[in-house]
């Protein structure tokens, strides 16, 4: 993997574990060489992930949709910065760049940019791992969850392996190396459905 997307919060919650890991994951993935595709901007956990990795000598890619860029908060520190149109094509881009996708804590956006990853992975616009990084027990329920719509029959049995969680950044790229593509839907006959 030479390159990974990160999604993850714009906010800075009031616990200092959150920023710190963020930073921790930047840097954690500059030392291993792999460089970070992530959403542009300079606050928060989006913020921290960009100056862990740069501070280590990363390269570091942002995606930003013109609105936020032009709002003063888009990190103009970054290797390069592609400014967008929007958030579709935001999200094309960060798959477009990266050979996987890590999420780790964050809130409505990075919600939307991992289920995004795994749907458009059930269907087969891409066969890259998705990592959800379960820092804290922050993504205990989201991953009860996910095994409740497995279980109830939302997720069919060749899917259920797509989302890969760990709860440290090395077992976590460890799970992400050794995956496997699955039988996406576009391949699937009637009957597996």
């Amino acid at each position: 993997m030479k390159r990974l997307a990160v999604y993850c919060g714009s906010a800075s919650p009031e616990d200092p574990r959150f920023i710190q890991l963020a930073y921790d994951v930047g840097k954690g993935l500059a030392e291993r060489e792999i460089g970070l595709v992530y959403g542009g901007g300079r606050l928060g956990l989006m913020g921290a992930v960009a100056r862990g990795a740069l501070e280590s000598g990363g390269e570091v890619i942002g995606v930003i949709p013109d609105a936020l860029a032009n709002s003063e908060v888009a990190n103009h520190d970054c290797t390069e910065l592609y400014t967008v149109s929007g958030m579709h094509e935001r999200k094309q881009r960060f798959t477009d760049l990266s050979d996987g996708f890590v999420t780790i804590p964050g809130g409505v956006g990075t919600m939307d940019e991992l289920w995004e990853a795994v749907s458009w992975a059930q269907l087969g616009y891409h066969t890259k791992p998705v990592g959800l990084l379960n820092a804290f027990g922050f993504y205990d329920h989201l991953i009860a969850f996910n095994r409740h719509m497995a279980d109830v029959g939302f997720v069919r049995p060749a899917h259920q392996g797509i989302i890969l969680d760990a709860e440290t950044l090395d077992a976590l790229l460890g799970k992400m190396a050794g995956y496997e593509a699955h039988t996406p839907i576009f391949q699937m006959k009637a009957d597996d459905l």
